[in-house]
């Protein structure tokens, strides 16, 4: 495969974890607002948007909501590291790579087994930011493989 076509490659692995952080920072920030302003409920319906809100909407005890601010922070800060890898891997950063990689991808695969396969939650936005993360790190992948670990490119 030619060098153009390996860096259009990484070009669109860079703009899929563009779209992907800042989702996820943007979720981030919104559970922790629901948090913030004790509204436990909205910030479990919204991440578990395929289930009734109704079903959620209870008191909860401060550790629950707790628990829930810990995931919106978590969702913020994984979608900045990945925002940020994304600037790098443009630039053909390895390094940015595997650090996307990592964190998006791991976080995406916490995602899919418990959340996904659980039938927690609609296939947009959640499903389709797991398809954006897997099909980043593929192209990304399939590129610093390709070309002799980007000295090529």
């Amino acid at each position: 495969m030619n060098r153009s076509t390996l860096s259009l490659f990484l070009k669109i692995s860079a703009i899929l974890w563009i779209i992907w952080g800042l989702v996820h920072m943007f979720a981030g920030g919104i559970t922790m607002y629901f948090i913030l302003s004790g509204d436990i409920s909205s910030s479990i319906s919204g991440i578990a948007d395929a289930v009734d809100p109704s079903t959620v909407q209870m008191e909860y005890p401060g550790a629950a909501g707790a628990l829930i601010g810990q995931h919106g922070f978590n969702l913020f800060w994984i979608g900045l590291v990945t925002l940020i890898c994304a600037f790098f891997i443009w630039k053909k950063n390895a390094n940015a790579i595997f650090l996307a990689a990592i964190t998006g991808g791991l976080a995406d695969l916490g995602y899919f087994l418990f959340m996904d396969l659980g039938g927690y939650v609609h296939f947009v936005p959640g499903t389709v930011m797991t398809i954006f993360s897997a099909s980043a790190i593929i192209l990304s992948f399939y590129a610093y493989f390709k070309s002799d670990k980007l000295k090529s490119l």
